[in-house]
């Protein structure tokens, strides 16, 4: 049984399957690949040089190696920087803006994952549905095959459910771990945004 012979006994649902399982897996590549570039620098270090940076006077040599950082930490520590000579009220809240922004980028793509885990299910068990009606209905037409001709149909309809696990086990695993990384990100973000606080408060006093 090859893939081509499935979509075969599948019909229209095993083509949407199998158009799900193309996108589910071009997505949890590209946010795979996507995490990866945006978690290579870490926080404590990134911090420390910002501190000796401002501990130096040296605001815009700070405010370069944040721009110079993909990393959604660091794009927030620059909103703070970027805002210094305003209150620190303001400082904040364009610090809470941009964590925001961060966050709607690090959730993109991730919704479309989700749903192709929570629906490949259900649509492989309406092709398994759908399949063993078309099995018990050729049976009635035909009048002949028996017990085994039944068998033989519903066997195949059960193909577009264990299609829609294969689809489905995957997707849902990798929304979770992107619900994770995300989570992680955010808890970054927002560490960065209390240090950089602190960090203006010395700058200021």
């Amino acid at each position: 049984m090859n893939i081509w012979y499935l979509v075969k006994i599948g019909g229209v649902t095993m083509v949407v399957l199998l158009v799900m399982s193309v996108v589910s897996v071009a997505i949890i590549l590209e946010r795979f690949i996507f995490y990866r570039k945006k978690a290579k620098l870490k926080r404590k270090d990134f911090m420390l040089t910002i501190r000796q940076e401002l501990k130096n006077k040296d605001l815009g040599r700070a405010i370069k190696i944040c721009e110079s950082s993909n990393a959604p930490f660091a794009q927030v520590t620059h909103a703070g920087l970027s805002f210094l000579d305003c209150s620190e009220k303001e400082i904040s809240n364009n610090m809470e803006r941009q964590i925001i922004i961060e966050t709607v980028t690090l959730e993109r793509f991730t919704s479309g994952v989700g749903t192709i885990g929570s629906v490949a299910v259900y649509i492989g068990l309406l092709g398994t549905i759908l399949g063993i009606l078309k099995a018990f209905h050729d049976v009635s037409i035909s009048g002949s095959g028996g017990i085994g001709v039944i068998i033989g149909g519903i066997s195949e309809a059960l193909s577009t459910t264990a299609a829609g696990l294969c689809v489905a086990v995957p997707a849902v695993a990798a929304y979770n771990y992107f619900m994770k990384k995300i989570d992680d990100f955010i808890k970054d973000m927002e560490l960065a945004a209390s240090e950089t606080m602190d960090l203006i408060s010395i700058i200021k006093k």
